[in-house]
């Protein structure tokens, strides 16, 4: 563009002369006056824009409630006046956080109402803006407990503070009374109990394990900070106590996967009022699990001080690398990438006036961290690797191993696509395709076995439905590196096939299928089956799943004939339940392997979409099977059918 437009303001009458402009009809929009502009006044804005606040009205929006007053309690931790915080999950769908801290004031401001209500009801306030009241905080903004309160169909405030007991009830945020001396109390602390409003949330019902998640993680990064789990459908609380801090929370991440370094490395110190907290040990996985937080809060995207962090670890280890003479003067640079694998650690930080993006906080912006983070790790990293030369050999040469695995990788991956480019991207030999073209319209059958494959095959509707057959299990992508996985047949089928590419030259857009879908057999082998390509789709195709794109097929396992009519049901219980409700003389089938159907049947219980169960999976659910990968595969047949059992509750059952 000529910078002499651009700096030109008579450049748009310009550029309109010459043409025909059509006058608007006089009337024809709807006006627009003052009297179309709104004020939302108290906290209207929140429940008519929620996910401004709680990011969405989903499950995850729902826990956020629960996670702005338990980073409250925390932060009265923070500021040295609360020892334990309890949280229980009511019988009637309320959760209550109840903690030892000093109370929410209740002493009357200026305009005559209670701090207690006004921190309630009014966004933006409370005492994280630099009043005093706290030092360090996660919940600067001042909106939490009045956004759970406009949220909420109801809730109710308990302050014991100065020998009394005060308290206030809300419903969707409106005060049902001023706030009212109840009685003498010798406790002090704060309790809020909110029942989350329905008309907002289209599930109000919590996850304990998610709950629990969260909550051993704050004590992990809070040492000799208790916190109680109470759910009152349980007959016993959990209790979160962690007197190793951030240290005993990667032992705790690294438990049973094999370590390179015995103990975590740690570091802490204080930069200009900044506190940083960094530990990390390797393990033998090839997966990167790093976590930071900043004032307790997961900044889950990351930010400055994660940049910091990875600056250093690369700095460090390259330095000591060569240094050691574990890398010569001709090698190049270990990568980010390289140092990172199998590698776990917990990055927390404590400021005085972090930067988040947005409420629901999950980066963090203060450029200045970045440097303190850089500056502390660099210096401790140097300082224990000269210290403990053994170990940080063991390090190094893990990392060249890495290092030597991604050349070995692209080179893999630069002669698959070389090949597929001399083959005119010809599409595996295996794959029975549909003639549909549009993606969005297309479905990809993912089969056990050929057998079932045949059959799937002569009972597909072939102008949606694709087929393609596995032979037997796929590689454990969790054990093994890329360049181990690009050597599997099966999986190099199978990339071929979805279309997107891997790795760098990964592309969602490219995807041939909007509908993936695993089918395997209805026993724990199936399962296992299943479980290996989740994992799969999670390292490798982590955006198919966030798109919605995978499925799981959820094949019957008996038939039920009397007389001349059938019924297909889906596990035990279902069979024994239809038994009872028919009656009389029942013949039962049971089908173990989809190979056992024939095209007919596959087509009638899982191919068609009038009849078919299918499951979308969910980005949390394939990291669930990920974590435990390795204690499935090292398990015997129980334990690994339990787990398959308890991980088909976690997903979503789709009208298809």
């Amino acid at each position: 563009m000529n910078k002499s437009t651009v700096n030109d303001p008579d450049r748009f009458a310009r550029s309109a002369a010459g043409r025909s402009v059509r006058p608007r009809a006089v009337g024809a929009d709807v006006a627009y006056t003052a009297e179309q502009i709104q004020v939302l006044e108290g906290l209207e804005p929140v429940r008519r824009r929620p996910g401004m606040y709680i990011g969405s009205t989903d499950n995850k929006g729902l826990h956020h409630l629960v996670w702005e007053l338990v980073d409250n309690s925390v932060d009265e931790a923070l500021a040295g006046y609360c020892t334990e915080i309890l949280v229980t999950l009511h019988l009637d769908g309320s959760v209550s956080v109840k903690d030892n801290g000093r109370g929410i004031p209740v002493d009357k401001k200026e305009d005559g109402r209670s701090a207690l209500e006004i921190v309630l009801t009014v966004l933006h306030a409370g005492g994280k803006f630099g009043g005093g009241g706290y030092k360090v905080s996660g919940g600067l903004h001042g909106v939490g407990l009045s956004v759970v309160n406009a949220l909420s169909e109801r809730l109710e405030a308990h302050v014991h503070r100065d020998g009394k007991e005060y308290t206030q009830s809300y419903v969707r945020g409106v005060p049902q009374t001023p706030v009212q001396t109840v009685g003498k109390s010798s406790y002090l602390g704060t309790i809020v109990r909110f029942w989350p409003d329905r008309e907002m949330f289209p599930d109000t019902s919590f996850d304990r394990d998610l709950i629990m998640n969260r909550l051993r993680e704050m004590a992990f990064l809070n040492k000799g900070l208790k916190i109680i789990l109470d759910d009152e459908g349980l007959d016993f609380p959990y209790t979160f106590y962690f007197e190793g801090g951030i240290v005993a929370f990667v032992k705790h991440l690294n438990h049973g996967k094999g370590v390179v370094n015995a103990a975590p490395i740690y570091v802490e110190r204080e930069v200009d009022s900044t506190t940083i907290e960094v530990a990390l040990q390797y393990n033998q996985s090839f997966v990167e699990n790093v976590l930071s937080f900043a004032n307790n809060i997961n900044t889950a995207e990351g930010g400055s001080h994660m940049t910091g962090f990875r600056t250093a670890l690369t700095f460090a280890l390259n330095r000591y690398a060569r240094k050691a003479g574990l890398l010569k003067e001709q090698d190049p640079n270990l990568t980010g990438e390289d140092v990172r694998e199998g590698l776990t650690a917990v990055i927390s930080v404590k400021l005085l006036e972090p930067q988040f993006e947005g409420q629901t906080k999950t980066k963090l912006g203060n450029a200045e961290v970045q440097g303190q983070v850089s500056a502390v790790l660099s210096e401790g990293l140097v300082q224990y690797l000269d210290e403990n030369p053994s170990e940080g050999r063991r390090i190094i040469e893990k990392t060249l191993t890495a290092a030597r695995a991604r050349e070995a990788a692209r080179r893999a991956r630069d002669l698959v696509q070389r090949k597929s480019l001399l083959e005119s991207t010809t599409l595996p030999g295996k794959l029975a395709d549909c003639s549909e073209r549009d993606p969005a319209l297309s479905e990809l059958y993912i089969v056990e076995g050929d057998s079932a494959g045949g059959s799937a095959k002569m009972g597909r509707d072939r102008r949606f439905q694709a087929i393609l057959p596995l032979r037997g299990k796929i590689l454990n992508v969790e054990k093994a590196r890329i360049d181990k996985v690009l050597v599997s047949e099966e999986i190099r089928n199978l990339i071929t096939a979805m279309g997107t590419g891997i790795g760098d030259s990964f592309d969602v857009e490219k995807a041939r299928y909007h509908r993936v879908i695993t089918m395997t057999d209805a026993d724990v082998d199936g399962s296992h089956i299943r479980t290996l390509l989740l994992t799969f789709f999670f390292r490798y195709m982590p955006d198919i799943i966030e798109r919605g794109y995978l499925y799981m097929a959820q094949p019957p396992l008996f038939k039920l004939t009397k007389g001349k009519t059938s019924f297909w049901v889906y596990n035990e219980a279902e069979r024994d339940r239809e038994i009872k409700r028919l009656g009389g003389k029942i013949e039962v089938s049971r089908f173990k392997g989809l190979g056992e159907m024939n095209a007919d049947q596959l087509w009638e219980t899982t191919m068609n979409p009038a009849n078919r169960v299918l499951l979308q999976v969910k980005i949390d659910d394939a990291a669930a099977v990920s974590d435990i990968f390795e204690k499935l595969m090292g398990s015997e047949v129980e334990p690994r059918k339990r787990f398959i059992q308890a991980h088909a509750k976690n997903v979503r059952n789709l009208d298809i």
